[in-house]
């Protein structure tokens, strides 16, 4: 299955060289009861993610709350340590690094936070904020480094006198596009997107996005942009990966996908997708019941128990995520 992830995304971004390779990553954290701690069972936030990022790509990964969309971001950045699986960046597995063996590649791959607020050190200037992660790597200092605060300023659409100003001085879109900036200062590969524009307006959600993508057309920047959100998802992604449960369900290009979803979580995420026209009027596919617990995932097809499709099969045998069209993969019995 990671195999054919990698081959999939290679193809479909002219054979370029990955930024990111992800090869059947898992992340499992243990759960642990009573006053001695002793261990109560694992949740499986993550459970067999295989996907590939070409220079100038978006992957969207879409999912519900709760899928383990954002730990696969903090996973692929080391930011949370995975269970098993490999991360390749630029072609160099970088799985079991150590901290010290990690830190060249720390400036390839950066992270804009959910919160543009929380993410922002209240004490500090917004200059110094973009300007701190220039100073830990040693990458420039005084006058220099002034100059490069001022141009990443310049470059996100912000004034050069803001640099003075703290966080709480800024609007919310405002601190993004510091959180921008401060992701861009050392020039980076990869940036993961966890949920950037959530918090924000929708007309200023739109000015951060075109920002972001202008930076991928002139940086060559690779995004991984996770969110639950599938009209910004389609807006700014060119392939896009349906989480469910800790496990990628669909995989493929964003036209095909809105076009012709073939798993059933997949079509029940697009019919719930409001139509701005009153007039219009389509068949609602509601899921029954609950997610289940990624403590106690159900066998089988994780998404058997609100499938309205499901077949015997499906509750015993899980499925693998295979191209069942070209360029499209699905993991459903079904398809």
């Amino acid at each position: 299955m990671a195999d054919l992830a990698a081959a999939d995304a290679r193809s479909v971004t002219d054979a370029a060289t990955p930024v990111l390779e992800v090869s059947d990553l898992k992340t499992h954290f243990t759960v642990r009861h009573g006053f001695f701690g002793r261990g109560g069972g694992k949740v499986l936030a993550v459970d067999g993610v295989s996907f590939a990022i070409a220079p100038r790509e978006t992957l969207g990964l879409v999912g519900e709350s709760g899928c383990g969309k954002s730990t696969v971001g903090r996973t692929v950045l080391r930011l949370i340590e995975p269970t098993a699986g490999t991360i390749r960046l630029d072609g160099r597995d970088i799985t079991h690094l150590s901290k010290a063996e990690l830190r060249p590649y720390r400036p390839q791959m950066q992270i804009i936070f959910q919160d543009p607020f929380s993410s922002l050190d209240p004490r500090m200037a917004a200059g110094d904020i973009v300007a701190e992660p220039l100073r830990v790597h040693g990458l420039a200092s005084g006058r220099a480094l002034k100059d490069l605060v001022a141009s990443l300023f310049d470059r996100v659409g912000l004034r050069r006198a803001q640099m003075e100003g703290f966080p709480h001085q800024f609007s919310g879109g405002q601190r993004q596009r510091i959180g921008i900036a401060r992701a861009l200062a050392l020039k980076p590969k990869l940036i993961v997107a966890d949920e950037p524009v959530s918090a924000l307006d929708v007309s200023i959600q739109a000015q951060v996005l075109n920002l972001m993508m202008d930076l991928q057309r002139e940086m060559g920047l690779a995004y991984l942009f996770v969110s639950h959100n599938l009209a910004v998802v389609e807006h700014i992604s060119h392939r896009i990966a349906v989480m469910y449960l800790g496990r990628i369900v669909e995989y493929t290009d964003k036209k095909t996908l809105f076009a012709r979803p073939l798993h059933p979580y997949t079509e029940s995420l697009l019919a719930a997708v409001p139509v701005p026209d009153p007039r219009v009027k389509r068949q609602r596919r509601l899921l029954q019941g609950d997610v289940p617990s990624p403590i106690n995932p159900p066998p089988g097809c994780h998404f058997h128990t609100r499938c309205p499709y499901a077949v015997e099969r499906c509750r015993v045998e899980s499925p693998a995520l295979r191209e069942v069209k070209p360029g499209q993969m699905v993991a459903c019995h079904l398809r």
